[in-house]
């Protein structure tokens, strides 16, 4: 794996959606660490005039504006989420900017410890750039369930969501640990304890909260 960093760990924590790998990843903060996340830089990447804005309006047309000239992420996602081809071209957009940012921060981090929040740590080839992998898993029931609730998404926009990441158990075969975090959030943080021992241990870095 790439190592452009001295004495800095980095932890990729990921997962599909609705399986809960934000709520992972905050439980793996440590006093010393620095926690990336992912989707909010995306979101950045998208506000009005930056480049990948433009390339976004170019590609997709100005009927997913809103009337404030901002990206209607719900028309965007109509788009998207429906077509292969449109998915592959807005990735492209994103990820090459998304990946820069994400290497920049690591880079320039005075850290020891670093957490990398990201849903397409695998698709998107960050794995390169992390020293141990974190998979957050739940089951196709609750990631349904959750979406609706939190996301207001109908079980089709969800599957359809679903569909286009790649699955759990393909996903699982890149992971050094694996989260179930599809009970209590008490027996989710159990794992997420012994996974800390285990990091402290093979590391020699402190995970202490």
């Amino acid at each position: 794996m790439l190592k452009p960093r001295k004495n800095k760990f980095v932890l990729g924590v990921t997962g599909n959606i609705a399986c809960g790998k934000s709520t992972v990843a905050g439980m793996f903060k440590t006093k010393d660490c620095l926690v990336i996340d992912a989707d909010r830089l995306g979101h950045d990447l998208v506000f009005i005039g930056t480049g990948v804005y433009r390339k976004i309006i170019k590609s997709f047309g100005r009927g997913i504006l809103k009337s404030d000239n901002s990206i209607d992420r719900l028309k965007l996602s109509a788009i998207v989420f429906t077509n292969r081809e449109a998915l592959a071209k807005f990735n492209g957009i994103v990820h090459p900017e998304l990946i820069r940012q994400i290497k920049r921060l690591i880079r320039n981090s005075n850290k020891r410890i670093i957490i990398l929040d990201a849903a397409l740590i695998v698709e998107a080839g960050l794995i390169k750039i992390i020293d141990k992998l974190v998979i957050v898993t739940a089951k196709r029931k609750q990631q349904i369930l959750r979406s609706q609730k939190s996301l207001g998404l109908t079980k089709k926009q969800v599957i359809l969501r679903m569909k286009s990441q790649i699955s759990q158990k393909a996903k699982s075969r890149f992971a050094d640990f694996i989260i179930d975090n599809s009970s209590q959030i008490s027996k989710t943080q159990k794992q997420v304890s012994k996974i800390r021992r285990t990091l402290a241990r093979l590391t020699r870095k402190d995970f202490s909260a």
